[in-house]
């Protein structure tokens, strides 16, 4: 549903009520591909990205190590925390993994918010705040869970921010989303649709039953959840 001012992303919303705002002259509606690069590690942030829909990935990258997505952003927040922070650069990576589209304001506009409206720059940092706590989650999340728990836990997160059942996800995408092997994936893709919380095929993902996933997610989904609606009063 949108806002009074017609934005879906939930966070820029809640920024136009404030009295400063992110001007609607700074604002750019862009399409997000799949596979679309938004922030790259040790390079300068030019844009910070609210999602109306689609799903970007915040990914952690080593040297000789497999990467791991550390995050998720859709139409509750943005991309490009740095920028809310006073920082130029990121440390991840940021991938649209499901297409959709964003509003697109240059960091500069996004910095004279933060430092003329006391109140907008409460709404960024509550948003920081909640982003953090989904990244703690999703540490605890992989050093605890079983393979089809975080699984479960990260397609409960996608369907979050998303207008659909169907969900366009390869193995070796999901495989390297969770830090797993691959066979680990259809495993637990194997187990949850023995369950009926979804069905599978090649390329393609549908959520079935979403009481099931959340039963298999257990503690593991709906404390960052739960935190962000607290914050930031965003259902």
């Amino acid at each position: 549903m949108a806002g009074a001012d017609g934005y879906r992303n939930r966070l820029l919303a809640k920024l136009s009520a404030t009295d400063a705002g992110v001007r609607k002259a700074d604002l750019e509606l862009v399409a997000l591909h799949s596979g679309m690069v938004l922030e790259a590690p040790d390079t300068p942030l030019e844009h910070v990205y609210f999602p109306e829909d689609g799903v970007i990935s915040m990914i952690t990258r080593a040297a000789g190590v497999k990467n791991v997505e550390i995050g998720v952003v859709g139409r509750e927040g943005l991309a490009g925390v740095p920028a809310v922070l006073g920082d130029d650069r990121s440390v991840n990576e940021a991938l649209v993994q499901i297409e959709g589209a964003a509003w697109r304001v240059p960091c500069d506009a996004l910095r004279r918010v933060v430092d003329s409206d006391p109140v907008a720059r409460g709404v960024l940092l509550c948003y920081v705040q909640s982003f953090f706590i989904q990244t703690a989650h999703t540490a605890l999340t992989n050093a605890r869970a079983r393979v089809e728990q975080r699984l479960a836990r990260w397609l409960l997160m996608v369907h979050d921010r998303v207008d659909t059942m169907r969900l366009e996800l390869t193995h070796e995408f999901l495989a390297t989303m969770l830090g797993v092997r691959r066979p680990g994936v259809t495993v637990a893709l194997h187990l949850l649709e023995g369950r009926g919380a979804i069905r599978s095929r090649r390329g393609e993902v549908v959520v079935v039953d979403r009481a099931s996933l959340e039963e298999v997610a257990g503690v593991f989904y709906g404390v960052p959840e739960a935190h962000y609606r607290r914050i930031l009063g965003c259902e």
